[in-house]
């Protein structure tokens, strides 16, 4: 035979589920996009088309369904791993699982209060996150023994409007970028974090609380970092992650440098001291690398897109 079959797998993929939890009238939604593959013996139905180890897509879809009535979503990583546990130790054929889940952030809508007060401002005035623009990622790969869990977030913009410059850089021939002691630094965030959770007998992340505060320290190393690179800031985020949680041991970001320029507006007869610029959305610089706990080797692809 001239060929062989290499690594393959197959699933349902983005499957939208939203589960509704009645509290009384209080309710709170899980909105989920969950996708599965599955691998393992396998290489018959490619070489013959015989499906007698192949459980349907159609099943894989249901599964999920199924699930979010009898398990409930307490959070996706937990839900992914309901999921991948079962196919694996189900279905004799299969032997590793993948489960990929997006979530979409619901806010509740408060009603206004005629006697509320206002909340003071923090310290840090500078920063700002664009609100309801994250998706939130897990995935579960499960082999019968091991557990791997990466999780994340895509899409979350953020902006810091001062306390970053960028200057010294190697300059030749074909350099004009000025030199900048006050800058906008944006970016949108696309970061992953791989637990140190592998196996059954480890006691569990909280994943909910872990998702909260891993963001939350992300977070305020972009608003604190006074950044003279976007490269520096970025260790600055995965090293807050890393030290403030000890669940994590790798950290990936892509940040992709969303450039705002000064507008000459000295045709007109203005000084723009630092006011109005020009939001560019292409070309962008794209920032990228990988924090690791001391001692821990990078399991998180290079290129996110991969996962």
């Amino acid at each position: 035979m001239p060929t062989i079959l290499g690594q393959n797998q197959y699933g349902k993929a983005e499957n939208r589920v939203v589960k509704i939890t009645r509290d009384g009238a209080t309710h709170h939604i899980k909105d989920l996009n969950v996708s599965v593959a599955l691998s393992g013996d396998m290489d018959e139905v490619h070489y013959s088309g015989s499906n007698a180890n192949v459980l349907p897509t159609d099943t894989t879809k249901n599964t999920v369904f199924a699930f979010a009535k009898e398990h409930g979503i307490e959070s996706a990583e937990q839900f992914g791993i309901h999921l991948a546990r079962h196919f694996v130790t189900s279905q004799e054929p299969i032997r590793t699982a993948r489960i990929r889940i997006e979530e979409y952030a619901w806010e509740r809508i408060e009603a206004s209060d005629a006697n509320s007060r206002f909340i003071g401002s923090d310290e840090v005035k500078h920063s700002f996150v664009r609100k309801g623009q994250e998706t939130r990622l897990t995935q579960i790969t499960y082999d019968g023994e091991k557990w791997e869990v990466v999780s994340g977030l895509k899409d979350l913009v953020v902006m810091n409007s001062t306390n970053s410059e960028f200057w010294g850089y190697v300059k030749d021939k074909y350099t004009t970028l000025k030199e900048a002691h006050d800058r906008i630094l944006a970016t949108q965030v696309s970061g992953r974090w791989r637990f140190n959770w592998t196996d059954d007998e480890q006691r569990m992340p909280n994943w909910e609380k872990s998702y909260e505060q891993t963001r939350k320290h992300m977070l305020q190393a972009f608003a604190e970092t006074y950044s003279l690179s976007l490269q520096q800031t970025l260790y600055q985020m995965g090293s807050r992650i890393i030290n403030n949680r000890s669940e994590i041991d790798e950290v990936r970001f892509s940040l992709p440098n969303k450039h705002h320029f000064l507008v000459d507006l000295e045709p007109f007869g203005l000084k723009n001291d630092n006011e109005v610029y020009y939001a560019a959305d292409r070309p962008y610089g794209l920032i990228e690398a990988t924090i690791l706990r001391d001692g821990c080797e990078p399991k998180i692809p290079v290129d996110l897109t991969n996962l």
